[in-house]
């Protein structure tokens, strides 16, 4: 089993009729991670605090449906947090956030994870808002230390971070637990560090995702692949970095096999098959990511 762990919230999607107008829509980097990995046949388990209201439960809904375990979900009375991306004309979105008071920041570290877990994903907001971060930061050392493969998405949201630098600091303080770290282009721009840096203090493989320009992996071995883009007529970018986490996991520790020795990966298969994925999800409005079949075809 993967287990993904983060927020759940709602994009309010721009929509182009009525003018103005926004679109509800299940979004959240860990959602749909989750979400992706249940549409492409992972056993998966979503590891968060979702509210009770009508949101909330409409994001529960959209798991279940994709198959997804929610045994790990913690409840709550706090709203649902809401994201309000804004769209440039090439289809990369920049976000706004309502997050105070809301259910997701109130996570509280689970007792233990199922039996069966093989994997950790975390990222994006819920590794930057207190209380739940810390939570979250120290699921991550726990499950490391299990020896469960980990992979870090920061997904970076500038306008969530108080404090930049105490965030940079908190996050080479997660790289010895991390065993893939899942970076943008503008991630990493934005946390200022090197990839062989990253790669001495921790992680197996860093794979930075750099829009259309394809993405790349670097290991600690010293290998290094590239693969390009899939050039497909583009709704929005949401979700696509979201389902490049998915299909990474997929491939290392799903039933696609399970990689016991890191070193052994097949690194431009892996890359491959996540570029098609990520390719799809552009496709469509929101994060809308792909069912196996589709890769299949």
């Amino acid at each position: 089993m993967i287990v993904v762990g983060g927020e759940a919230l709602i994009d309010l999607v721009p929509v182009a009729q009525p003018p103005g107008a926004l679109l509800p829509r299940p979004g959240g980097g860990p959602y749909n991670t989750a979400l992706a990995l249940g549409r492409l046949g992972a056993e998966v388990a979503f590891c968060s605090r979702v509210s009770s209201d009508g949101f909330g439960e409409s994001l529960l809904a959209g798991l279940g449906a994709a198959g997804v375990d929610l045994s790990l979900v913690q409840r709550g009375p706090e709203p649902t947090t809401l994201a309000v991306p804004s769209l440039a004309p090439d289809g990369s979105a920049a976000y706004g956030f309502y997050v105070e008071g809301t259910a997701d920041r109130f996570f509280t570290l689970p007792e233990a994870l199922p039996a069966g877990a093989r994997a950790l994903a975390l990222g994006t907001c819920s590794l930057a808002l207190e209380p739940g971060a810390s939570a979250y930061e120290t699921l991550l050392r726990r499950e490391s230390g299990r020896g469960l493969l980990t992979l870090l998405d920061p997904n970076i949201r500038p306008a969530l971070i108080a404090d930049p630098a105490r965030y940079r600091e908190r996050f080479l303080s997660w790289l010895p637990y991390v065993s893939v770290l899942k970076l943008s282009q503008e991630d990493a721009q934005w946390l200022g560090g090197r990839v062989a840096d990253w790669l001495a203090a921790g992680p197996s493989a860093v794979v930075l995702t750099r829009g259309a320009d394809g993405m790349t992996v670097w290991t600690r071995e010293g290998a290094e692949h590239s693969v390009p883009s899939r050039r497909v007529p583009v709704a929005d970018t949401i979700g696509a970095g979201d389902t490049v986490n998915a299909a990474l996991l997929h491939r290392l520790a799903g039933p696609a096999g399970a990689a016991t020795d890191r070193t052994a990966v097949d690194w431009p298969d892996v890359l491959g098959y996540a570029a098609r994925a990520a390719a799809l999800t552009c496709t469509r409005a929101g994060a809308e990511p792909p069912y196996a079949v589709e890769l299949s075809r």
